[in-house]
């Protein structure tokens, strides 16, 4: 069989892919599934079919016009289609329902493709690691091949230029406990996603979604705080670039105020949501989902979590927000009371309908 790739990503509520690599392909095409698929049929060779697989035909038909330009692109009626025509596949979805629905609907799953020991599934959502070692389990039974949960940290902006970091549940090459066939073709397919720089093999299955949640639970906290501490400060008067640049000269700077700054027009070294009217990269509501995750995990095992427990019911009041739900998270900003100041203005507009028209 030819090396072929499968990409699923946000498979019902938001666009993702399924790629294959001789005939690749994507199985919904969400805002961080976009990004992906479309590197990656940059980076397929031209003789190579992309299939896409979404719920949401109209990004089907957008992703091949902007980039069948690049190779064959072709839509799959199902997960399962997509599977068929791949040896290695990898998803990025919103939860672990749509993860399970992926990969294990006996009539449209992939658990219901053609068996291949030799296919790579590699599982790229923020999910439960119980939900992704009983996936992992149902398919290796079944013979479908081998589920590894590769989280991915970094945003938009790191899944469009393929550097994202990756967090694999799977021994790294060089260990004893690695297949020694299986470990090149899954670094091949990693490098189409991120560098190995930035490529931390976590030894076994649910491994990685470990890690993925445990830094979750910092990066969803320090955004809040980061917002909270800003409104504070530009309430009181200060000017928000001379706010900014005492945090990130001091203690309080982090990657979340650098790279998710909550003040539009303050960070202009690169951009951030904020700054083209809150426009997603990771949206409010999807904030909830990833700090519960980090609630759930801690309770399993004994730990303290009370930094995230009030921190979702934040985010929860922010998700039903008007001025947050269906924007970026980074607008918590507005929930928590922050003031936008002449010439730092808020560019979005919405509609009649309810959504919003993000600036450029």
């Amino acid at each position: 069989m030819a090396e072929n790739y499968a990409f699923i990503g946000n498979y019902t509520n938001m666009p993702g892919y399924e790629l294959s690599f001789k005939k690749r392909s994507v199985t919904s095409l969400g805002a961080m599934g976009y990004a992906m698929a479309s590197n990656i049929r940059m980076k397929m060779p031209r003789t190579s079919t992309l299939f896409i697989n979404d719920i949401n035909a109209s990004a089907c038909t957008r992703f091949t016009s902007e980039y069948s330009s690049y190779g064959t692109i072709e839509i799959a009626s199902s997960a399962k289609e997509a599977a068929e025509n791949a040896r290695y596949l990898i998803s990025i979805v919103p939860d672990s329902k749509d993860v399970r629905s992926v990969y294990l609907d006996e009539q449209t799953g992939v658990i219901a493709a053609r068996k291949d020991p030799e296919r790579i599934m590699l599982e790229c959502s923020t999910i439960d690691v119980q939900t992704t070692k009983a996936v992992g389990s149902a398919l290796q039974e079944a013979g479908i091949g081998t589920y590894i949960d590769g989280p991915v940290s970094g945003g938009m902006p790191a899944a469009q230029a393929g550097t994202l970091a990756l967090l694999i549940g799977y021994p790294s090459p060089s260990s004893p406990l690695a297949n020694p066939n299986l470990s090149p073709r899954l670094t091949h397919l990693l490098s189409m996603l991120g560098p190995a720089s930035k490529t931390i093999y976590l030894s076994h299955l649910g491994a990685g979604l470990t890690a993925k949640i445990a830094n979750n639970y910092i990066s969803g906290t320090v955004l809040l705080a980061t917002a909270e501490a800003l409104a504070l400060g530009v309430s009181h008067g200060l000017d928000p670039e001379e706010l900014y640049k005492v945090i990130k000269s001091s203690t309080g700077q982090s990657w979340m105020c650098d790279h998710v700054m909550p003040i539009p027009n303050v960070q202009k070294e690169y951009w951030v949501p904020s700054n083209s009217g809150y426009k997603p990269g990771f949206k409010t509501q999807m904030m909830i989902k990833d700090l519960s995750l980090g609630v759930e995990s801690a309770r399993q095992v004994g730990t303290k979590c009370s930094m995230a427990e009030r921190a979702v019911e934040v985010w929860q009041e922010a998700a039903v927000d008007e001025r947050c739900r269906g924007r970026d998270g980074s607008s918590i900003y507005l929930h928590v009371g922050g003031k936008l100041p002449e010439g730092y203005e808020d560019k979005a507009m919405k509609r009649e309908d309810g959504t919003w028209e993000f600036a450029e």
